[in-house]
């Protein structure tokens, strides 16, 4: 099984034109012929897939806040989350310059890898295959948010997810640095010790990097709750 075979059982479909899904991989360094026009279709079709759920969703908001929460959600932080749980790092096919710069792990290199997925997607198989990849890849984020949370930072909602509970404050550690000096990339751990959830982030600051690791484990916290609640349902 070559590495796009896994790729495919990772995103749970198998292309019929498998050379859409390696162009959906393939970052502009590698030359002219790249993933940025399947990643400006795939924006489209998840903005679309994103408003869709959120207007029906949330019948007394206004176009202000959906307008945020959709910002949330489909913002390079969320992309890219969606990007490590499949593992797409594996996948990306990058020129010699990102790839000494550790292009693989930019975040922005996989939310547009995200998006180009979804816009191959669409085209190998239709609008159908593309919502269900959103759905089941976004599922957590959809769930974990609410309009009162797209006004703070990741950090803060935990933190106030926890104070709710009465559960002790996250903790924070950098397990990790990496890099130039001038181009260093710091990995935190964030930690909940009273349900032993824990999740680590890697980004070009330690703040940036405790934000991301936050917002992972809050989505894993509330997907716990959801799990649980629908098993005693």
């Amino acid at each position: 099984m070559n590495k796009l075979n896994t790729l495919e059982r990772a995103v749970g479909y198998q292309f019929k034109d498998i050379s859409l899904l390696e162009l959906a991989l393939t970052h502009r360094s590698r030359g002219s012929k790249n993933y940025e026009r399947l990643e400006f279709l795939g924006d489209s079709v998840l903005g679309f897939v994103v408003a869709d759920w959120l207007y029906n969703k949330y019948p007394e908001l206004a176009e202000g806040k959906l307008s945020r929460m959709r910002s949330t959600l489909v913002r390079r932080e969320t992309l890219a989350k969606v990007a490590r749980n499949l593992n797409l790092s594996k996948f990306l096919i990058l020129g010699e310059g990102e790839l000494k710069s550790g292009g693989f792990n930019r975040e922005s290199i996989l939310a547009d890898a995200v998006e180009s997925i979804i816009g191959a997607l669409y085209l190998d198989s239709g609008f159908e295959q593309a919502l269900e990849f959103i759905q089941v890849n976004f599922q957590c984020h959809f769930e974990s948010i609410s309009p009162e949370s797209t006004y703070k930072d990741p950090k803060s909602r935990l933190q106030e997810a926890m104070q709710k509970r009465g559960f002790r404050l996250p903790s924070y550690e950098i397990v990790e640095t990496s890099g130039e000096q001038h181009s260093q990339l710091f990995t935190v751990e964030c930690s909940l010790l009273d349900v032993a959830i824990s999740s680590k982030a890697t980004a070009t600051s330690r703040r940036a990097a405790e934000q991301e690791a936050a917002s992972s484990v809050l989505d894993i916290f509330y997907d716990q709750l959801n799990q649980n609640r629908k098993a005693q349902n």
